[in-house]
């Protein structure tokens, strides 16, 4: 049998594609991958070759081939991952820290979007951002509040949302890539968690993959 194989895009800025690629990663998960550069002329065309029946025109990543299943959207992914490999920690096995783990996942997979236009993910960067504005500050403190309270009122000596990695976890690593590339100024439990996930091996290769690539997305610099 073929390992699966996921579809991502440049690594030095898709954060849609590092959430499932670090969740399977972390599991030991083989599989294969395939990038393709986002934005360039024939991006659209490629990822197409890759997309689900019925999905067309189809631009976006990640998409994941597992089999004769195809499956796209970063959390739908990591939903199937944890499901299709039993050992994966996808969600808390406790009823009530599972709700919250979801919710939390779906708040990340759906808003911060000023977070998302202001503090693109670009791993070559460096240096601190302008001065937040009000509402970035206020999506700032917001991931602050939920990475506080979720370690604090589920697994109090955890060193991860919920104690293991989990799909909580790899929703969140790419804004633990942006408070560390733009220096945000971070609580000291939100610094931990910060390196907490930046200790990972596989964040560390993702990063690694990052900055040796030689595209350059005019759009997503600063």
């Amino acid at each position: 049998m073929n390992d699966p194989v996921l579809i991502i895009g440049n690594k030095n800025y898709s954060s849609w594609s590092l959430r499932p690629w670090l969740l399977m990663k972390v599991n030991g998960i083989v599989f294969d991958e395939v990038k393709i550069p986002l934005y360039q002329q024939h991006s659209k065309a490629a990822i197409q070759e890759h997309a689900p029946p019925g999905r067309s025109p189809y631009g976006k990543v990640p998409i994941l081939h597992d089999g004769d299943v195809r499956v796209w959207d970063s959390l739908a992914i990591c939903e199937y991952v944890a499901e299709r490999w039993a050992h994966t920690h996808g969600w808390p096995s406790d009823r009530h820290a599972r709700a919250l783990a979801r919710a939390v996942s779906a708040e990340m997979h759906a808003g911060f979007g000023t977070l998302r236009s202001e503090l693109p993910m670009n791993c070559r960067h460096s240096g601190p951002a302008a001065a937040p504005g009000p509402v970035l500050q206020q999506e700032i403190d917001r991931i602050v509040e939920i990475w506080t309270s979720c370690r604090a009122s589920t697994t109090p000596d955890g060193a991860f949302l919920f104690g293991n990695f989990g799909i909580a976890d790899a929703m969140y690593a790419p804004v633990v890539l942006r408070f560390l590339i733009y220096q945000i100024p971070l609580p000291a439990a939100a610094r931990d968690y910060v390196d907490t996930i930046l200790a990972l091996p596989a964040l560390q290769q993702w990063i690694t993959d990052a900055q040796t690539e030689a595209e350059v997305l005019a759009q997503f610099e600063r």
